[in-house]
């Protein structure tokens, strides 16, 4: 690498990349954009100009860049796995969208890539390196509400495009790959736990999940949780313990859905509010990949905590038949 600095490229010139990821490496402290691939070049051009960097022509053209150090892919859910174990081959590091696999098998065999490359690769649940979410888990940690008992979310939005990913079922749309992992990974990520069993009730639409309604058993508490892509927008997530409850008023998406705010009540039915400024999530989970990429530092998720997400997921489907 390049005098301790991270010189990514990204996969496609996929929405997200070009309005949050980019940015966000851009404005980061040791991660540069170089280069955009797309099977456009035009497309590619348009999306590297912000930032200076030079497009290619076609993804392989960018596996085999050497003056690529880390790659993104933001490509449709199907084509996760496939690339990402392209781009360990090839040598380079790899942040992946999420769902990083369509099953909890096939993050068996990117662990086993990532290992033998001696690269590191993370699916890019971003929520895990927010402020608010890390101030969460300690409350949890710290018997802010008692012993956790319940967990509660919501996450909504309404999207009927047919020419949109997350409605074709040959692309791996669908509510729960789509917004269903965000409940379920802050809600493990701030507890530790694993579900034991889950109940579910799916909604089907032209053969994806539009909507999904979830009820999981953890070892200590329960959750139920509903994500829908033909109902308004919504999030809430409620941790409600024996002695008191939080709710986190804007837990995946702050700014679009609301400001950054945990909403605590204690046991004298005390209620504070703690607010956090606006915190770019995206760019602080460039900064955790190039601590870990460059420092060694220890990554809030890796693959491992990946593949329990995934499974949890796998549990729903199952569940619902």
């Amino acid at each position: 690498m390049a005098d301790k600095e991270v010189r990514w490229g990204i996969l496609s010139a996929a929405k997200i990349a070009r309005e949050w990821v980019c940015p966000a490496i851009h404005m980061s402290d040791r991660g540069r954009v170089a280069a955009v691939a797309s099977r456009d070049l035009g497309r590619a051009a348009q999306a590297a100009a912000p930032y200076g960097a030079r497009a290619i022509d076609g993804y392989d053209a960018l596996l085999a860049d050497p003056e690529i150090d880390a790659i993104y892919i933001p490509l449709p859910n199907g084509a996760h796995v496939e690339w990402t174990e392209k781009c360990l081959a090839a040598g380079k590091h790899v942040l992946c969208e999420k769902p990083i696999a369509l099953k909890a098998e096939e993050i068996d065999g990117l662990i086993a890539a990532r290992d033998s490359s001696g690269k590191f690769a993370a699916e890019a649940f971003m929520v895990t390196h927010h402020p608010q979410w890390l101030r969460v888990r300690e409350l949890l940690q710290a018997g802010a509400i008692g012993r956790l008992r319940h967990v509660q979310g919501a996450f909504s939005f309404y999207n009927t495009d047919p020419d949109n990913i997350r409605n074709m079922e040959g692309q791996g749309g669908g509510a729960l790959r789509d917004i269903g992992v965000y409940p379920s990974v802050v809600t493990r990520f701030v507890t530790g736990a694993e579900p034991e069993s889950i109940r579910s009730e799916i909604e089907w639409d032209r053969g994806i999940d539009a909507t999904a309604r979830v009820a999981a058993k953890f070892p200590d508490f329960h959750m139920d949780f509903y994500v829908s892509m033909r109902m308004g927008q919504r999030q809430l997530m409620t941790f409600h313990g024996e002695s008191g409850w939080l709710a986190v008023h804007a837990p995946f998406n702050a700014g679009a859905y609301g400001d950054e705010v945990i909403e605590l009540r204690d046991a004298d039915g005390k209620i504070t509010l703690e607010r956090f400024p606006r915190a770019d999530q995206y760019r602080l989970q460039a900064e955790a990949f190039h601590a870990t990429v460059l420092d060694g530092a220890d990554y809030a998720c890796p693959l491992e905590f990946s593949r329990g997400n995934q499974r949890m997921i796998d549990m729903i489907y199952a569940a619902a038949g």
